[in-house]
This record gives structure tokens, sequence and C-alpha cells, in this order.
């Protein structure tokens, strides 16, 4: 088998990747707004019945199998379709179980479940689920961690995946321990646009400087005040004619990423990979170095770990034999 279709199916976005085996080289992406949430929505809206809810999902990803096939002429026949994420859920194509902890960070004990071809449909789908804890869970991530080729040892290290929801996850001898969830991104939006923080931010054209101050201060005073009170001085900020809506962008994004790594100060002897996109390396590179952490800092880059953790979970799945 020479090629498999990556799907990443979050709750606002969904993302296709046709993948070369031989390389793990991308040769063309989708990427909508069609995410499970907005899915889901529209399977319901007919009142369809539960049993037809597979199909509709299924119907808007071979669509976008076949705008790529098309484009390259190929229908790719026996190329799998792996899909991450949202899709497992309770609004996804199919729910499957969460994986409860600990979990093996090779992959080989996810729960996953592959729809087999049926009629026109020649390709086989595998869908992945998530993993839980007694308080918490995930689903993208621990797709994302297969693919960041783990050692397996006795040394406890930390796993930081940034995005609208954080996770930070405990490894140790090659077993997930523990999840934590830090709602860092969604808590910036809804204080950013839907309080009365928003007039007083906007967010810059500028690209973040190296050093920017405001960011920094706002770390800072994440990682030492009282959340509940530094916030507010976004508002006072601008009243006072401490800060501009652009820079005051950059203090609350700087006060709520300092409050999700507060923790991490007193657990200086952790070992920290940092997993994310290029977007967000950069702040949180940052703020890990302002709060004295960077000696333990290593990074990954999120995509690449993702396509790699696909291909390792299809390959023990036997769809490359």
């Amino acid at each position: 088998m020479k090629f498999f279709f990556s799907g990443d199916w979050g709750t606002s976005t969904f993302r296709l990747r046709l993948v070369d085996v031989a390389t793990g080289t991308v040769l063309t992406e989708i990427k909508t707004s069609y995410g499970i949430a907005t899915a889901f929505e529209c399977w319901q809206q007919p009142r369809q019945h539960e049993k037809n809810r597979m199909v509709f999902y299924q119907n808007y990803l071979l669509e976008q199998v076949n705008k790529i096939t098309d484009a390259f002429k190929n229908a790719f026949e026996e190329a799998p379709i792996v899909i991450s994420g949202m899709a497992s859920s309770s609004i996804g194509m199919y729910e499957l179980p969460y994986k409860e902890l600990p979990f093996m960070c090779n992959g080989a004990d996810l729960v996953t479940h592959t729809i087999m071809p049926e009629q026109e449909q020649r390709r086989k789908i595998i869908i992945i689920s998530g993993v839980r804890s007694a308080v918490d869970v995930m689903r993208g991530e621990e797709t994302i961690l297969v693919g960041c080729n783990v050692p397996v040892n006795d040394m406890e290290q930390l796993f930081v995946f940034p995005g609208t929801h954080s996770k930070h996850l405990i490894l140790k001898n090659g077993l997930v321990q523990n999840i934590s969830t830090y709602m860092t991104g969604e808590l910036f939006d809804l204080l950013s646009n839907k309080s009365i923080l928003s007039s007083s931010i906007k967010k810059s054209d500028v690209e973040q400087k190296d050093v920017d101050p405001y960011f920094i201060d706002g770390v800072i005073k994440g990682s030492a005040s009282n959340l509940l009170n530094s916030i507010f001085h976004v508002r006072t900020n601008q009243l006072f004619e401490k800060a501009t809506p652009a820079e005051n962008y950059h203090y609350l994004s700087g006060l709520l990423i300092g409050h999700e790594l507060k923790d991490l100060i007193k657990s200086k002897t952790f070992a920290i990979i940092l997993v994310c996109s290029e977007a967000l390396k950069e702040s949180y590179m940052q703020a890990f170095n302002v709060l004295g952490l960077s000696n333990h800092l290593h990074y990954k880059n999120a995509d690449d770990a993702l396509i790699k953790g696909q291909y390792n979970i299809l390959d023990l799945a036997g769809f490359f034999i």
C-alpha cells in the first residue's frame, strides 16, 4: 500500500490529507470549517434515524476524498482512510468508548473501529477513539502522541499540547499516567470576543515580537497572581492608557498561558515536550523561558506527529502487510 488518507475531524474544522507512505510526504490537503459540531447539527435537522448517521458523515468524507482523487486523476482505490479527533465522539460518525488510563504511548491498546468497504465504497475507514481518566478526556492528542516516538524509560515526562483545550499528559515507562485539560484557548476567545474586555482587545496584524513585553508581563502575572483579578487589568490598561488594544491582546494571551503553566514551576525535573503547530510554538516557547523551564524543553511539530501516529496505528492494525 503506497498511500493513505489522513483525516483530522475536529469540533470546528475538517482536514483531509493524502499521504505518501514511503516518504511521509503530504501530497495535497483539503481543509474546511465543516467540523463535527456542524456535521451533527446538519444531520439532526431532517430528523434522520440514528442508523443513518454513519452514512451521512461518510458521504461528506468520501466527497472530500473524491475531490482529491479527481484532482490527481487517480482513484487510489486501495488507500485506506484513518480519522482521529471527534469522529469517534457522541456527536461523531461512530461513537467509540474511550480507552481508560493507563494507555500505551505507541498506540497498541487504543480503541479503534474499522468500517469495511460496501458496494461502491471500496476503501476501508479506520476511526480512532480517545483516552480518559477518572476526571478528564482527550480525543486527537492520543494519536499525535503515538507519532512522537516516545522513549520507554522510567523518567517522568510531561507532554504539553496547546490549543482550545490544552492537554498536559504525564508519561512514565511508555504509559500515559495522567491527563489534565486547561481551557486556555476557549477562555481567551470568550474574554476577547464576548466579555466586557472585548472593546479593550484587538488582534494585531503585526506578528508578535521575539520578546513581546506585554506578553511577558502577562505570563509573569498569570503565573503568580489571582487570575480573576489580573484579567480585569486588561480593561484598566486601556482606561488608563497603559496599553493599546493590540498590546492588550498579547497581555491577555500571556496571562492565560502563564496561568496554565504555573504549576510546572515546581516540577523543574520534568522533561517537557511541547507538541503544537508553528502558530503556537513561539508564544509557548517564550512562556516556558520566562518561567525558567526552557532547559528541560523539547519541541515536536503536531502536524508531523499526527501523520506519523496515524501511520503507526494503521501499521499496528495490519493495513501495510
